[in-house]
């Protein structure tokens, strides 16, 4: 990459504090470069966010309801960027549960102090869903219901970011017949400014940048009308999917363990759900990059979606239609068309040379 005097000494500037954590220019702009690729920004935002990310840390605080800490553990488990080498350094993480020194009343009083000495000025992360029913009794911590906490710290925050297809949309806890009234941050606190980052767990590279995209641009990132980012869930997961190819070719694994799958061919017969799911998945994946379900031979479940857990099952029956794959139509008439006008393509390619006359060279 290629930049002008002027943004490399911003670059260098913004890099001091953190060298002198141990991170290295060339993982500070590796960092840089990845949110810029997230947020599907030209690489001349590189300085910017360099610059900002550097700045004076947010305060953050990371509340967790009805929620198995999938999320906490993919945080734990970053690599782009480690936790504890960059999250952590330009987030001011004053209160979570799993991670934080202090426990019982002095931790509560951290959390305190944040929403009364910071309102309107701090960030919050919330990780499964609010029980309402029953006046909330379901989910209560330090003597508090989840939804009180949540009406208090949510409402007097700069924005909340609803990691989990639980703490965005109700999730497991949510579906039918839903025993507590599990419900999304949205739902519970309408008067907050949520983003939602839905998903099992969530990709913690897109909770990186969309505070990034905050820090950035002092305002969070467009969203879609389920309040997701555009630059996470603006394309269906059957776009972007590696065995695409296989699926406009009629080519699907029948069976667990057929050759088809050893092949990797497309897994909609087997109930994938990639075509009514929009994340960004396949581009991002999970595990250092290494990897995602569908790469992974395993069907993609709809995680992303709001009541996946009721609309998306049996998880391992196809789907009835694939709306917006050019016409509504199902998976076989999709493949069979595009076979049989292949096969007859080739037809017409063979008779024609059959019946052109040969060149001299031939």
């Amino acid at each position: 990459m290629n930049f002008s005097d002027d943004a490399l000494h911003k670059i260098a500037e913004s890099m001091e504090p953190l060298s002198q954590k141990g991170v290295s220019r060339r993982d500070f702009m590796k960092f840089c470069a990845t949110m810029a690729a997230i947020l599907a920004l030209p690489a001349s935002f590189i300085p910017k966010i360099a610059e900002a990310i550097s700045g004076k840390k947010p305060y953050l605080v990371w509340l967790e309801f009805q929620d198995c800490a999938g999320n906490t553990e993919a945080l734990l488990r970053a690599t782009k960027p480690t936790a504890a080498k960059i999250i952590l350094d330009i987030l001011s993480v004053d209160y979570h549960e799993t991670i934080m020194a202090p426990a019982g009343h002095q931790a509560e009083k951290s959390l305190m102090d944040v929403v009364k000495n910071q309102k309107g000025n701090y960030l919050v992360v919330v990780e499964g869903s609010i029980p309402m029913k029953d006046g909330g009794v379901y989910c209560c911590i330090s003597g508090k219901s989840a939804v009180d906490i949540a009406k208090e710290v949510c409402g007097n925050a700069l924005a909340t970011i609803a990691v989990g297809t639980c703490a965005a949309y109700g999730g497991i806890p949510a579906a039918n017949p839903n025993p507590t009234g599990a419900v999304g941050v949205k739902e519970a606190v309408p008067n907050a400014t949520v983003i939602n980052l839905p998903g099992c767990p969530v990709n913690v590279e897109n909770i990186t940048a969309c505070v990034v995209h905050f820090l950035t641009f002092g305002s969070l990132p467009n969203t879609d009308k389920f309040g997701r980012p555009y630059f996470a869930y603006g394309k269906r997961i059957h776009d972007n999917c590696e065995r695409r190819a296989h699926f406009d070719a009629g080519q699907f694994v029948r069976q667990w363990g057929d050759e088809a799958h050893r092949q990797g061919w497309c897994l909609y017969e087997m109930g994938c759900k990639g075509p009514e799911t929009f994340k960004n998945c396949p581009t991002v994946k999970y595990n250092e990059g290494t990897s995602w379900p569908v790469q992974a031979g395993h069907g993609c479940i709809g995680c992303a979606e709001p009541n996946f857990w009721d609309t998306m099952t049996p998880f391992y029956r196809r789907l009835p239609s694939v709306p917006g794959v050019s016409i509504e139509t199902t998976a076989d008439k999709v493949g069979a068309g595009l076979v049989a006008a292949t096969a007859a393509g080739i037809l017409i390619h063979g008779i024609g040379r059959a019946l052109s006359p040969k060149k001299e060279e031939e």
